[in-house]
């Protein structure tokens, strides 16, 4: 597939790796522009360019950038055909977004189809950035890990199933994109790196009451052993992720 990705950070650098070295038409941009794209994520194929240039010419566009950064982009994803896939990857994170950024009971996936105009999927949003870059395995391994992903359009769904599975992991169809808070920060399914016959029964326990403060626990845990906006590596950070959320 031609694809373009928008942010390089833990989790957009991990997909620029996975799907060029999947041999798919990768372009990846940031918001410094191409000169600052580090080598290492070209080393499969993958072309930088600007932010601008990611949405040209694709089947589908990812947006890998804290939540905050998503209205910004609107301009851009407004030049994609309505046939194009958008894939959000986003979380909302009040010690990063500010404290009431968006409104309590968001589903943020919802927010961001408001926000810049058009149906979005919502993957690989349920996933720690070290999880991600380590643990894809080729289909029909044992105990792969498995992805929920929530969408509105059926193209949209099959599409970003593919590119799931072409990064190491067992996608799940989650339903429409209204409940997509079921793999929010906080719920079951959340950093816990659970299989393919373990996800819909997490999906279907999510409480959307508890989930807030749940990952601010988890954020606040992670912060005081590791220090601030430092991921934790993948062990860690399921094994906290399984004690607060499931």
């Amino acid at each position: 597939m031609r694809i373009g990705i928008i942010g390089t950070g833990n989790i957009g650098g991990s997909l620029v790796r996975h799907l060029s070295r999947a041999s798919h038409d990768v372009k990846v941009a940031n918001s410094r522009g191409p000169e600052t794209i580090e080598a290492d994520l070209l080393t499969h194929g993958a072309r930088a360019v600007t932010a601008a240039e990611a949405a040209q010419d694709v089947q589908v566009l990812i947006l890998s950038v804290p939540l905050g950064a998503i209205p910004h982009l609107a301009d851009i994803v407004r030049t994609l055909p309505e046939s194009a896939t958008v894939i959000d990857t986003s979380n909302y994170y009040p010690q990063r977004d500010g404290e009431g950024f968006l409104p309590e009971g968001t589903v943020e996936s919802v927010w961001v189809t408001e926000q810049l105009g058009r149906p979005v999927v919502k993957a690989w949003n349920s996933i720690g950035a070290s999880p991600l870059a380590e643990k894809g395995r080729p289909a029909g391994t044992e105990g792969r890990v498995a992805l929920p992903v929530a969408a509105d359009r059926e193209e949209d769904r099959t599409r970003a199933h593919a590119l799931v599975d072409a990064t190491g992991f067992d996608p799940y169809d989650a339903g429409p994109l209204a409940e997509s808070w079921r793999q929010q920060p906080g719920t079951p399914c959340y950093g816990t790196d659970l299989t393919l016959g373990e996800l819909p029964q997490a999906l279907a326990t999510a409480d959307a009451e508890h989930a807030p403060r749940r990952r601010d626990i988890y954020v606040d845990a992670a912060a005081e052993r590791l220090g601030s906006g430092i991921s934790p590596d993948a062990d860690w950070g399921v094994a906290l992720a399984r004690l607060l959320f499931r």
